[in-house]
C-alpha cells in the first residue's frame, strides 16, 4: 500500500449526513428527458439507473485497477508523470498549480492503443487484460454519456439532437479517463482530510462510478456542502464548464470534492467527455432566444490550457465571462 504524507491545512468541519435529494433518473423511462434537464438546471448533478453499462465491465475494470494500485510505488511510477494531454501516474500532487490531496491516480487517454507500450512496461503480460478492461468500460460509458447528451438536446427542444454528443463521438475528441484511488485513512474519519479539493470539471460531461465507499460531496446553490451516498451499481453525472457555456448558463457546472473520511479504500473511475481541441465553445444560438451571451467564445484548447494553470478551487470560467457594461 502506498503511504502518503498528509497535506498541511487541508481539513475542514466534519459533514457526515448523506443527502437524500440527489436526482435519480431512470434512463429507460419515457419522461426521463425532462427530468434530466431539470437536474442539470437545479443541481448540475444526478444519478442514473438502467444505464446499460454491463456490471461485468464495471467489476472487471475495478479488479484491474485494484491490482494496479496495489503494485509497489516504483512500478506505478513507470507510467511517468501525468499531464493534461495524456497518460501518467500521480500521487499527492493534483495538477500543476500546487494543489495536493490524499490520492493517487492513473490518467489515460480514451485511445488506449497509444498508451499500450506504457501499459506493457507496468503490467508485462497482463497489460492486454488491463487494456481490454479499460476499452470495454470506456466504450460502454461513452455510449451512455452520448445517450444522455442527446436526451438533453431533446429535452431542450434543439436540433440537431447530436449537437452535444457529436463532440464526444468526433475522432479528435479530447476525452480522458481517470482512475482515482484514495487509500484508507482511519485516523482521518473525524477531520475529513481532503482527498480531492473542490472544483468544477472543465469538459462537457463527467461520468463517475465508484466502489461502495463514501467521500463524494457536492455544493448546493446556497454554498452548503452535502455528502452523496455511495452506489457502486449506478453512475453519477456532472455537468461540465463547457456544457454550462453551451447552454449560456442554463445548466450549472457543479462544484464537488472528495474527502478521505473512511477507513476503507475508495476507488473511482471517471470518464471526462471532452470536445476536439480546436472546437469553439460558445452558447448555442438556438438556446439564446434574444438573450445576450454570458461568455466569450473560446476553443477547448484555450480553456483547457487556462484551467490547468489555475488552482482547483478557482473560478475557471471567470476569465471567459462577459462583463456587463456599467
Amino acid at each position: 500500500m502506498m503511504l502518503l504524507s498528509k497535506p498541511a491545512s487541508q481539513h475542514f468541519s466534519n459533514i457526515s449526513t448523506f443527502f437524500p435529494g440527489v436526482p435519480l433518473i431512470d434512463l429507460s423511462k419515457p419522461d426521463s428527458k425532462s427530468h434530466l434537464v431539470k437536474a442539470c438546471e437545479e443541481f448540475g448533478f444526478f444519478k442514473v439507473i438502467n444505464h446499460g453499462v454491463p456490471i461485468q465491465f464495471m467489476a472487471e475494470l475495478e479488479s484491474e485497477a485494484v491490482k494496479f494500485f496495489s503494485l509497489p510505488l516504483s512500478d506505478k511510477q513507470k507510467a511517468g508523470l501525468p499531464n493534461p494531454f495524456g497518460f501518467g501516474y500521480g500521487n499527492n500532487k493534483i495538477g500543476c498549480a500546487g494543489d495536493v490531496g490524499w490520492i493517487e491516480y492513473l490518467l489515460l487517454t480514451t485511445d488506449t492503443h497509444s498508451d499500450y507500450q506504457k501499459f506493457a512496461s507496468i503490467f508485462g503480460e497482463a497489460a492486454e487484460k488491463f487494456r481490454c478492461a479499460v476499452n470495454d468500460y470506456i466504450s460502454s460509458v461513452k455510449k451512455m454519456a452520448c445517450q444522455i447528451l442527446e436526451m438533453l438536446a431533446d429535452g431542450l427542444k434543439i436540433q440537431p439532437r447530436n449537437v452535444f454528443s457529436k463532440l464526444l463521438m468526433d475522432e479528435q475528441s479530447d476525452s480522458v479517463f481517470r482512475l482515482n484511488h484514495y487509500p484508507p485513512c482511519p485516523e482521518c474519519e473525524e477531520s475529513n482530510l481532503i482527498g480531492f479539493g473542490e472544483h468544477t470539471d472543465p469538459q462537457i460531461i463527467s461520468v463517475l462510478r465508484s466502489n461502495n465507499t463514501s467521500g463524494l460531496q457536492i455544493s448546493l446553490k446556497d454554498g452548503n456542502w452535502i455528502s452523496i451516498p455511495p452506489d457502486e451499481n449506478s453512475f453519477f453525472i456532472n455537468v461540465g464548464d463547457s456544457l454550462q457555456v453551451m447552454t449560456n448558463g442554463r445548466f450549472k457546472s457543479v462544484r464537488h470534492r472528495v474527502v478521505a473520511n473512511s477507513p476503507k479504500s475508495r476507488l473511482s473511475m471517471i470518464y471526462f467527455g471532452g470536445p476536439p481541441l480546436s472546437e469553439k465553445i460558445a452558447p448555442l444560438p438556438s438556446l439564446m432566444k434574444g438573450e445576450d451571451s454570458l461568455y466569450k467564445e473560446f476553443t477547448w484548447f484555450e480553456y483547457k490550457k487556462s484551467a490547468c494553470n489555475l488552482r482547483l478551487a478557482d473560478n475557471r470560467l471567470g476569465l471567459f465571462e462577459k462583463i456587463a457594461a456599467s
